[in-house]
């Protein structure tokens, strides 16, 4: 069986992230990968569910805990291509995910501006995987809802 690196799986959770950005919602993806698969899948729909919890992260947790029967994912890894907010963060607390992967930090919302312990002491977690390509469609977005206003 063939293992696919962090790379491979970001890459993944930036289609999500396009997903969002083609129906206007901030484009932010997320995958949750148990042995080496993809078991859930999420992106932002705040807008489109007029919920401001239905973050990526949010919808991959769910997705993933109805995956397994059970609200533990501590075999999985979560790739996501903005660093979690703190809520996001909690959540995952509380998932007991074993790994978190994401692209572009936060740094106005992100959670390691608080408190790097808001994530469970056994999760780990790596940041600045695919770095420039999940930046790169967060800049396009805002600079697109910029020029729209503008007109």
């Amino acid at each position: 069986m063939e293992i696919f690196s962090d790379e491979y799986f970001m890459k993944r959770a930036l289609i999500e992230a396009q997903q969002a950005y083609d129906i206007g919602e901030i484009p932010v993806g997320a995958v949750i990968v148990s042995n080496n698969q993809i078991i859930a899948r999420g992106h932002n729909l705040t807008e489109q569910l007029n919920d401001f919890t239905a973050h990526a992260e949010m919808q991959a947790y769910t997705s993933a805990s109805n995956y397994f029967g059970n609200k533990y994912l501590d075999e999985c890894t979560l790739y996501v291509t903005l660093e979690p907010c703190v809520m996001c963060a909690g959540a995952a607390y509380w998932t007991r995910i074993g790994r978190i992967v994401f692209g572009a930090y936060d740094l106005k919302r992100g959670f390691s501006l608080i408190n790097n312990r808001i994530i469970h002491p056994k999760t780990s977690v790596i940041g600045g995987v695919m770095e420039a390509e999940s930046q790169q469609l967060l800049s396009d977005f805002f600079s697109d809802k910029r020029n729209k206003k503008e007109i």
